[in-house]
């Protein structure tokens, strides 16, 4: 009966992920975040990848936001993560939720990383990435690492390369005619940034898919 139960488990399971679908808003919120915070993953002994999200306590709104936008691939609510410090006491560190895998989210996994299959890559960015930067996905992707300050939006890339750095800020000039700067922070890595004139225009260009609770990340409220 144990077997049985198991395999009508897997059968139905196998249908629910077989229907599922990856519509331009949901690609599109996985690609800025990608670019971002977001992270992917293909588990020991796994076939497919999932997609996680992981944000401060301070951004529970947006958590739940990229959550509703998901929740077809989501069978679990977002939560809290909590970590433990020196002294042994937990304390509560962010707001996650993880997708389930399916082969729809591997075919962004395999644009995302270097190397095949269990923790053998590094997050890149793709040579195709002007293709998917759409204004929602670079909306998220500034939601997730950009920063205001001086009238100017400024953009952590900490984890890419320089040649793919330079791929990004080529990707934005092409796509949307705004020139992207960069400088290399100390030994953290790089960050590219907007001028005031070329932040009004990428403003513009995002501010109707900057949320609420984020639009200080575009210097419309204080955080």
């Amino acid at each position: 009966m144990g077997s049985y139960k198991t395999g009508h488990y897997q059968q139905n399971w196998s249908k629910i992920k077989s229907s599922l679908s990856l519509n331009k808003r949901q690609q599109s919120l996985i690609i800025g975040s990608m670019l971002g915070d977001g992270t992917m993953r293909i588990g020991k002994n796994a076939i497919n990848a999932n997609f996680k999200v992981e944000q401060g306590l301070k951004q529970e709104a947006y958590v739940y936001w990229k959550y509703r936008i998901l929740h077809p691939f989501v069978y679990t609510e977002p939560k809290i993560s909590y970590r433990y410090d020196s002294q042994g006491q937990r304390y509560p560190k962010s707001w996650w939720f993880r997708t389930i895998r399916c082969s729809l989210l591997t075919e962004i996994y395999n644009q995302f990383y270097t190397g095949e299959g269990y923790r053998t890559g590094r997050k890149i960015v793709p040579n195709n990435i002007v293709n998917f930067l759409d204004p929602l996905a670079l909306s998220v992707w500034i939601m997730d690492d950009g920063s205001y300050n001086r009238g100017r939006i400024d953009i952590s890339t900490y984890s890419f390369t320089l040649v793919e750095v330079k791929m990004l800020i080529s990707a934005i000039f092409e796509r949307y005619d705004i020139q992207m700067n960069m400088y290399k922070d100390r030994d953290k890595g790089y960050r590219i940034y907007a001028n005031q004139d070329n932040t009004k225009s990428l403003i513009e260009t995002i501010s109707p898919f900057i949320i609420p609770s984020m639009r200080y990340k575009v210097g419309f409220v204080t955080p």
